[in-house]
């Protein structure tokens, strides 16, 4: 090959080439022209596919350096992600907590073990923060998901009375109880629908204690899911975990600002 060819070659590598470059391996006998490529080509950390993954979704940029570069395990990005993926968890109990015993319910065909009681006050307490954000007019995006849920507690409690020979009274007390919101959202003084949402918690933990003692009286669980149990446990201690470092943190912002 002629020393112009040489040149020509070397000559379009440079123009193709569009960043800056690096001269690797010899393309002829001469040593002194080689070829070029783009050192944007070469892996690097900015372009780590878990960098992509992680910066931006589960923590900024300074704290993936902090944790995966320096190998730093800094205090406030462990705290940082930690009450990012308890966040994610919570919104994915919220859809996914009721299911396994939904599921479960149409697997076997049977009610048994399930107390009708214990899901009203659990539809009573799922109920009570939708008419409460509706009531003031809150952004349909914060409390969309609860729906989900409802709907799923809903059908359940319609399962329960089906399958004891019941349908006409399931579909009457749904259509009745989708009335009563309606009502409350619409007409409900603010106290009452304050009143409602502070009743909340315990609406849930009654619902807990009562499907205890029909399980404790009937000596097995029945149809109980046991998933569905685990879910909730570990959403409501994601809840607690949250409402715990809230509560710590304005604690100490009232003691900075003092």
């Amino acid at each position: 090959m002629k020393r112009t060819d040489h040149f020509l070659l070397i000559l379009a590598s440079q123009l193709t080439c569009g960043a800056p470059c690096k001269y690797v391996g010899s393309v002829g006998p001469l040593p002194l022209f080689q070829l070029v490529i783009p050192v944007h080509s070469w892996p690097t950390m900015d372009t780590s596919p878990l960098k992509n993954l992680l910066v931006g979704r589960l923590m900024p940029e300074k704290c993936y350096e902090e944790l995966f570069v320096r190998l730093h395990l800094h205090a406030p990005c462990l705290k940082f992600v930690l009450n990012k993926i308890v966040g994610f968890w919570i919104i994915l109990d919220t859809f996914l907590a009721q299911f396994p015993q939904l599921l479960k319910l149409l697997w076997r065909g049977s009610a048994e073990g399930l107390s009708l009681t214990a899901f009203l006050l659990q539809l009573y307490a799922l109920s009570c923060p939708v008419v409460y954000a509706a009531a003031n007019n809150f952004p349909f995006f914060a409390w969309a998901e609860r729906l989900f849920t409802l709907a799923q507690t809903a059908t359940i409690i319609f399962l329960i009375l089906h399958y004891r020979g019941e349908t006409l009274k399931g579909m009457l007390l749904l259509l009745s109880f989708g009335g009563v919101i309606l009502l409350l959202v619409s007409f409900a003084a603010a106290a009452v629908v304050r009143v409602m949402y502070a009743s909340t918690p315990a609406a849930f933990i009654l619902s807990k204690v009562v499907q205890t003692v029909t399980n404790h009286q009937k000596g097995h669980t029945g149809q109980l899911s046991s998933l569905s149990a685990l879910l909730s446990c570990a959403g409501a201690l994601g809840a607690a975990v949250v409402s715990a470092q809230v509560s710590s943190q304005k604690r100490f912002d009232a003691v900075l600002f003092f």
